[in-house]
């Protein structure tokens, strides 16, 4: 497997990662899928101090993950949020773990402080993937996000690097 930087040639396999998830699952929010073009613009707006990174495996793409400022508000630019999402072909290989390895080494090589994760439970295997590299519950936000006509609670990881 090899982890690297994520170009705009890698949105189309995004978009098909991503957006199975977005129409079938809870693990991201989004309602509705994005455009190839859409996915090249999300690439373009993390580079320089944050990330995009792909996994490949022959290849082929077969994960990503991105590391995105946790708030707006310039008081929060210590402070990122990641996102990891795999080709559920390659679930229980290693994929995320690598990809949340290496976004860990890059936002502490730009000098962040916190990382959190926000995972939309229940999620077991994502919290777990977290608590492997060193993220611990800081809590659950109960009912904060509609998906799929149903509450969901989010619950909250954080590490400091």
């Amino acid at each position: 497997m090899e982890i690297r930087p994520a170009t705009a040639a890698d949105a189309e396999a995004l978009c098909r990662i991503y957006n199975r998830e977005v129409t079938e699952t809870t693990s991201t929010l989004d309602l509705v899928p994005r455009s190839v073009h859409e996915q090249r613009e999300w690439i373009k707006d993390r580079s320089g101090g944050l990330a995009v990174v792909v996994a490949e495996i022959d290849d082929a793409v077969v994960g990503f993950g991105s590391i995105s400022f946790y708030r707006n508000r310039p008081g929060y630019r210590t402070s990122v949020e990641d996102s990891v999402y795999v080709h559920r072909e390659h679930h229980g290989k290693g994929v995320g773990s690598g990809l949340l390895g290496e976004l860990l080494d890059v936002a502490g090589s730009h000098g962040f402080h916190a990382i959190f994760a926000r995972i939309v439970g229940p999620q077991p295997a994502s919290v777990a993937l977290h608590e492997r590299h060193g993220f611990t519950p800081v809590g659950t936000e109960r009912e904060v996000a509609r998906k799929f006509g149903r509450w969901h609670d989010v619950a909250v990881l954080q590490r400091l690097l």
